[in-house]
């Protein structure tokens, strides 16, 4: 058997925060496999190595230890490279292909970013946290709330992920815009929304919330002079990436009154640091990038890695991903 159709010895599982990854999946089908779990990120490149070089196969969590060329030539036994989910940008493909290392994905279950989305935008309108704390503090009703109805969505990008922000709009009677950079009038239509130009978008929108992937061309698209287009009473909401806003300028906003407030789950650092200005920032429901993270989600994840390991070990890899 020669060194690349060796079985798989030991696999390293990255980034378990809640440190439930031994508990998603039946990891003692795995026999002879030695598992380790880390719980923390390692950002420093050495420390970083000195980590991962002993293993032979990495599963890593969405974007949470990114995997660039620097560091995947520095890993000498590194055969097999997982990702939960079907792909992570974070990840050199090229660089796995050129070392001979199999890069492949995991299944992963429906959408729940579009929970997410709207359980940020229902705190927003409604002021559900403060009143909360109101209630528990021993008080009552402090503000009055904006309904969904009769308002208006604006949707930042009409993928999946954000034709289904949009229908659920459209439940709660809201009128739905859309707009992306090659957004079509067909495609909008199949969705049962309005297509219409960014600055229109933004000016009047009530929500507006962010559906792109993040690429050279996406990051920062919400910049201070979009933030100025919008309306003092909207808010917005971003689910997807966090470089798609630029974070000092929806800061600054939000200091300023300019808009009603902010739903982020998504940073441009994670885990976001103590201190960080975002923290502080007036009018903001802060989540810690859960959008992809649920029970089911997990589960698939985890499995999809055994079957992973199973396959390759077979010498008939899975899912892989190409560069």
């Amino acid at each position: 058997m020669s060194q690349t159709q060796a079985p798989i010895k030991r696999l390293a599982i990255l980034d378990d925060y809640q440190g439930v990854a031994m508990s998603m999946a039946p990891w003692e089908t795995l026999a002879g496999v030695e598992v380790t779990v880390f719980r923390d990120t390692i950002s420093e490149p050495a420390a970083l190595v000195q980590r991962l070089a002993p293993f032979d196969a990495i599963l890593a969590m969405r974007e949470r230890t990114p995997f660039p060329r620097a560091l995947i030539e520095r890993l000498p036994n590194l055969r097999l490279l997982i990702t939960t989910a079907a792909r992570n940008r974070s990840i050199d493909a090229a660089a796995c292909a050129e070392k001979g290392i199999v890069f492949c994905g995991t299944p992963s279950f429906g959408d729940p970013t579009t929970d997410i989305t709207w359980g940020l935008i229902l705190n927003l309108m409604r002021d559900l946290p403060a009143q909360q704390a109101s209630l528990r503090a021993g008080g009552w009703q402090t503000s009055v709330g904006w309904g969904t109805e009769g308002r208006t969505l604006g949707v930042v990008g009409l993928g999946k992920l954000g034709a289904r922000a949009a229908k659920v709009g459209l439940a709660l009677g809201m009128k739905v815009i859309a707009w992306s950079t090659n957004l079509t009038e067909e495609r909008a239509a199949e969705v049962g929304v309005t297509r219409v130009d960014k600055a229109t978008l933004l000016a009047t929108a009530d929500v507006v919330t962010l559906h792109l992937i993040l690429s050279d061309r996406s990051r920062g698209i919400i910049g201070a002079a979009d933030l100025a287009q919008m309306k003092p009473t909207a808010f917005i909401v971003n689910t997807s990436r966090g470089p798609l806003i630029d974070q000092d300028a929806l800061i600054a906003a939000l200091k300023a009154g300019t808009i009603a407030g902010a739903g982020i789950d998504v940073y441009d650092t994670e885990p976001l640091p103590p201190g960080h200005p975002m923290l502080s920032a007036p009018n903001t429901m802060l989540t810690p990038h859960l959008g992809y993270v649920t029970q089911q989600n997990y589960r698939a994840y985890y499995e999809g890695t055994i079957e992973a390991v199973l396959a390759f070990n077979a010498g008939a890899p899975v899912r892989v991903i190409k560069a």
